[in-house]
This record gives structure tokens, sequence and C-alpha cells, in this order.
């Protein structure tokens, strides 16, 4: 059996490794989480919004796409929604004229980057919530305008939110009919939930995929969004090697306590080298780092928020930017279950981490691996794990060694490790 492979649209969005995430709405100004949807729009007044002010501290710090969150579960739309007077319409933010939806798809195109909307199912505020089919067809309304008026979405974000309309009626979701909406109107966005269908939830906010992370998985293993069960989240955690579709794993975490900001928390912002080692645990484990780092009142990013972003991206190319093996000559041999990689360095060289790749276009196969090096003549154990895939990283205690060899232990079918990088101590 051919084993499942990444469409061009999830190939793009792991190969941009990391994407920021912006929660800004009603919360932002009453120092909430979650909303109830009994805000009155007036409080939204981001005086100084500069949206493109998100896009460059994004661009700067080798951010590559940024999502929003276009409505959160106060059922407040950030664009002016034909389905709700709940919206920056309602506001005196440009006049009650203003499409926030627009200035940031407007901002991250500028910049280069990919953007992506969070459309949240739960809606506090809305009448129909409740009202199964009358609700479904407003959210469809909803997705269809976010669909259809901004150009192309690089990521649609969707979480499986659900609480009780105002009735005291459960909302039950058509999933098939969210998704296929999409499908059919941005057929090149891919959609992420703890279901997928195209990117799957690293089942925690702390910044840690699975560690085996595969990227395929067993649909049934999480049937729906918010689904909840024994063994559900060790699926999403590790996927599964014999899994039947390719849905690889986002790790979603905030730089603050909260999603959202709030002034109290300014002072706890997550240091440069938590940032590092959120980028280790995440990219560096076969998984996408989503960042997120809410604007505040003003409209604007907070400074050190920016600013640590910006230091985690300085501190990523000190230790990252120079790979020694880049022109180095490989002897690799490779066979069904096996292989083994060696490079010889043209001088001894002190090292400190590696990054490992496997062809994912082909699919995903290391399961077990090891890397050792030649140091004082004698071959040193410098690190080992289980699965590769798009990146692993491994750091180690500083070594000079004259070669390096990869041996590829375990796999699922013949190997093919295109990235084999090596670092030096930062």
């Amino acid at each position: 059996m051919e084993r499942p492979r990444p469409s061009p649209a999830q190939l793009a969005w792991q190969r941009d490794e990391l994407a920021l995430f912006l929660h800004f709405g009603v919360n932002t100004f009453t120092d909430r989480e979650w909303g109830d949807g009994k805000e009155d729009p007036a409080i939204f007044n981001p005086v100084r919004l500069e949206a493109s002010q998100w896009a460059r501290a994004a661009q700067s710090s080798g951010f590559r796409a940024v999502i929003l969150t276009a409505k959160h579960h106060d059922g407040f739309c950030l664009w002016p929604s034909a389905t709700t007077k709940h919206s920056v319409a309602s506001s005196p933010w440009r006049g009650g004229t203003g499409d926030l939806v627009r200035e940031f798809v407007i901002a991250c195109r500028a910049e280069g980057l990919r953007p992506g909307l969070y459309l949240s199912p739960w809606d506090r505020n809305h009448p129909t919530y409740g009202d199964s089919p009358r609700y479904m067809d407003v959210y469809i309304q909803q997705l269809t305008e976010l669909c259809t008026r901004y150009g192309q979405l690089a990521e649609v974000w969707f979480d499986g939110a659900n609480g009780e309309g105002p009735s005291g009626k459960r909302q039950v979701y058509d999933w098939p009919r969210i998704w296929g909406t999409v499908r059919r109107l941005q057929p090149d966005a891919v959609m992420f939930s703890d279901a997928g269908p195209d990117v799957r939830w690293c089942g925690n906010e702390s910044g840690t995929a699975g560690d085996p992370n595969w990227s395929t998985m067993n649909p049934a293993a999480v049937p729906y969004p918010g689904a909840d069960g024994p063994g559900i989240i060790s699926a999403l955690q590790h996927g599964d090697p014999a899994g039947t579709v390719w849905r690889p794993a986002e790790v979603d975490v905030s730089i603050r306590p909260g999603w959202f900001h709030h002034p109290a928390q300014d002072a706890r912002v997550r240091s440069v080298d938590n940032l590092v080692e959120l980028y280790l645990t995440s990219v560096g484990r076969n998984g996408k780092l989503l960042l997120n780092v809410p604007p505040a009142r003003t409209g604007l990013l907070h400074d050190t928020d920016v600013a640590r972003l910006a230091g985690m991206h300085e501190r990523l190319g000190a230790m990252f930017g120079h790979d020694l093996a880049a022109n180095l000559t490989r002897q690799a041999n490779a066979q069904e279950g096996t292989a083994t990689i060696d490079l010889t360095l043209e001088e001894p060289t002190a090292i400190a981490a590696i990054r490992l790749g496997e062809e994912i276009a082909a699919g995903q196969v290391v399961s077990r691996y090891s890397v050792s090096g030649y140091a004082a003549g004698d071959w040193r154990p410098l690190s080992r794990g289980t699965t590769i895939g798009y990146a692993r990283i491994d750091r180690f205690d500083p070594i000079t060694v004259s070669r390096v060899r990869v041996s590829i232990e375990s796999a699922l079918a013949t190997p093919a490790v295109t990235t084999v990088a090596l670092y030096a101590p930062a």
C-alpha cells in the first residue's frame, strides 16, 4: 500500500515553519479571555491600529504566515458581516466603515506573508445559536464571506468550541458542510482543527509536539473537532505510523499567559530563551509553530512582544544560520528499513547541533535513528531519536569531530533523508 503524502498546500504549510496568531477583538477591551456576547460594540476602538506593524514584526522575525481571529466565541466579527450587527460596522473604529480582515490581509501580502483566518464555531451573541440548522446557515454565510472577499487564504482555523444557545440547546455543527465550503471556495487553503481535515492540533497549548510525531493519522482516532475520549490526546500528540491520511501537527502556544492582551501580563512575556526552546520542541519535532502574539488596545503589538520576537529571530540565526555541512559530500547507503549517511568534514570542527529532514513529499518513514561523531580516533554517540519527518533538531554537548554518521536504524520503507545540517556551538 502506498503511504500517505502531503498535498502541495500541506507541503507549503509545513515549510512555513513559523506562523503568528493574532487574538484581537472585544476581549482586548474588556480584559477577558472569553467574552459572553453581550459586549457593546462601542468598546471596540483601537485608535492606533496599524495592521502593517503586525506584518512587519512577523516578517522581520522570520515568520511566514499569520492567522487572525476574525471571530472569537463572543461572536464579534472583525469584518462587516451581513449576518449580524455585532461587528466592526457597529463600532466607532474607522467611523463604522472599517474592515479589519481586509486591512489584515493587505498588510500580510505587502510583507510577503500568507494570511489565514480563525472563525469560531461557537457564537455567544447570535440568536440562532443552538438552533442547529438555522445557525449552520448563518455560520456558512460568515465562512463564505471570509472565503470570497479577501483573496487566497493559506489556512482556515477551526476549533470544537461548543456551548449552549440562549434557549439552552446545544448546537450541533455540520463539519462536512463546513469543510466542504472551504474546499470549494479556497481549494488551496489548509484547514486546521483537532480533527483536521488537513492539519491537526498537537494535543496541548504548551508548545510541545509529541515524540514520536508522525504526520500520518488514523482519521477515526479523532472523529470530529472537540471530540473527547480515551486515546485522543495521545493520537494528537503522536500521530500514527499506520495512519491512512496525511495530517501533520500544528503547535499553538501564546507568548503570554493569556491569548488576548491583558496589561497586567506585560511583564510576563516569554523570554527569548523560552521562545527558542518552543522552536526546538515544535519545528524541531516535525511540527509547525503557531505563536500567539496579541495586539494591545491601541491596535499595535506591545513593544516587549515585538522585542522578544526579534530576539528569538536573532538567536535562531546565530544557532542555525550557518550549515557546516552545506558543501560536504555525503556517502549514503540506503535499503529497505535502514540507511547510513556519512559526512567527512574538511578539518576537525566543533559542532553542537544537527538538523535532519526526510523528503516528506514522498511520505514519512523513519521510526528510529542515531547520530555519532568521529573524535579522537573513536566514534562517539551524539544523539538518538524516533521520528524525523520534515525536521528533527537535536542539540548535544559541543564536540570536535572529523566525521559524522547518521544511522537510520528502523524505517517503514527505504528512507530518504535529504537534510543533514551541522551547526557550531552558538
